[in-house]
């Protein structure tokens, strides 16, 4: 781990340090040296949890849902280069700027909610990985739980920072099993087409409850957090860097690099959502087959309709998202938890200088795989999860917003123009859904 570094020493070192730097921010920035934060972030909301929702979509709607993608992506980037903004700049975490500028009610309700969300999210996704690895090889499913739920935490805990970062971005590799999957079925790709261009409406019920469950997959409170924390990661990792808010001369490239590294991370995750609901609709709901309530059940429905290739891929897929997944889940936890607490947090500090961060960690994972033990319906529980998100989602991108707006906070990199306004739109986007799903839930 590298050492810590005082303010003055790191402003000495970028006086004598190559201003072209991809550390700092290189000029004409190269794809693979500014891709961090923002893909792994991107590639970890397609979650085994949100791998079932798009393959519901698919399997319910067909072709006709496809268009979500168009919106949910603008909103998606602009929401999460924000939170990478708020981080980057500030030098905090998103839980850490609420705690010195906000109310401390607000703070600790969204730190619950946020805690409650991410550790049933944590246990069906622990379930769906066990289920997939018992489709392939058999086995018992809830060995499989506690070996996948050990493994994300000792990762976590004992591989450096540096390292730990490169393991997930190779993890990111698993969601291309899902471009194979469109490789190995016959799409139409006439009626994908006419799906995605041409937004198709309806009145039913069951229609809106998908669109809403596509947003609050795609636009999750759990990404905000580990964003802007990872950005603040990188920044102590990185000893040329500084707050921009302390360093607004490093600003344009910076902002340069968080812009690419987001929107291509978000493009990543729109597009394997996309392939996902292209797979479904082309071989489950082309076959009668409408409902899918796990990544399991839509990996195992497609063995019959789309062969044993199809159906090996999608499940490796779920297993290595959810190894990318889980992580992120428990860290975006133990972020919010430990700004929350002042506690020392940061997955770059050795596990005896952050105790109560990295005891976060195991008991988030922990928790979400006793769920596995107990008697809790995993699809309910994972129902009520996105209902908490959809609800904590609204008051962080609204307070993300007012934050951003303020020089107090942002120094001279305060947020504006198309992408204030785009902010703005998906947080009342996300109202909305917020407001449907809680409608729905009392129904």
């Amino acid at each position: 781990m590298n050492e810590q570094r005082s303010p003055g020493d790191r402003r000495t070192e970028v006086s004598q340090a190559d201003r072209r730097s991809p550390v700092v921010g290189p000029t004409k920035p190269r794809l693979l040296q500014v891709l961090g934060p923002g893909l792994i972030t991107g590639a970890s909301d397609d979650d085994p949890s949100g791998i079932a929702t798009y393959s519901q979509a698919g399997a319910q709607l067909g072709f006709s849902i496809t268009w979500t993608m168009l919106f949910t992506y603008p909103l998606m980037s602009a929401v999460q280069e924000i939170s990478a903004r708020i981080g980057r700049t500030t030098g905090r975490g998103i839980a850490g700027n609420i705690r010195l500028h906000y109310p401390n009610w607000l703070l600790q309700a969204i730190v619950v909610l946020l805690f409650a969300a991410n550790t049933i999210n944590i246990g069906a996704d622990l379930g769906a990985m066990a289920d997939a690895l018992g489709l392939i090889i058999g086995g018992p499913h809830l060995l499989y739980v506690v070996f996948f739920g050990t493994l994300c935490v000792v990762l976590q805990i004992f591989l450096q920072y540096t390292r730990y970062v490169s393991v997930l971005k190779w993890l990111t590799l698993s969601l291309f099993t899902y471009f194979g999957t469109v490789m190995v079925v016959e799409v139409p790709w006439g009626q994908v087409a006419r799906g995605f261009f041409v937004p198709s409406l309806s009145s039913d019920a069951q229609f809106w409850s998908t669109v809403v469950a596509i947003f609050g997959t795609t636009i999750s409170p759990y990404l905000f957090f580990w964003q802007a924390s990872q950005e603040v990661e990188d920044q102590h990792a990185n000893p040329r860097r500084e707050a921009l808010v302390k360093a607004p001369e490093q600003a344009p490239r910076a902002l340069e690099r968080i812009r690419l590294d987001t929107y291509v991370g978000m493009a990543f995750s729109n597009l394997v959502a996309l392939a996902i609901i292209i797979t479904t609709a082309t071989t489950l709901h082309a076959n009668g087959v409408t409902t899918v309530e796990s990544s399991s059940q839509a990996a195992e429905a497609l063995r019959p309709v789309a062969g044993r290739l199809a159906f090996a891929v999608f499940a490796l897929g779920v297993i290595g998202t959810g190894l990318l997944a889980v992580p992120v889940l428990a860290g975006s936890a133990a972020y919010a938890l430990g700004e929350a607490r002042k506690w020392p947090v940061g997955l770059g500090r050795r596990p005896m200088e952050a105790k109560a961060f990295y005891a976060t960690i195991a008991l988030a994972t922990i928790l979400g795989a006793g769920l596995n033990f107990s008697s809790i319906n995993p699809i309910k529980a994972l129902y009520w999860s996105a209902v908490i998100n959809g609800v904590v989602a609204v008051p962080v991108m609204a307070t993300m917003m007012l934050m951003t707006a303020r020089a107090k906070i942002m120094g001279e990199v305060t947020v504006s123009g198309a992408l204030r306004l785009t902010g703005w739109a998906a947080t009342l986007v996300m109202a909305g859904a917020a407001a449907a799903m809680l409608f729905s839930a009392l129904l």
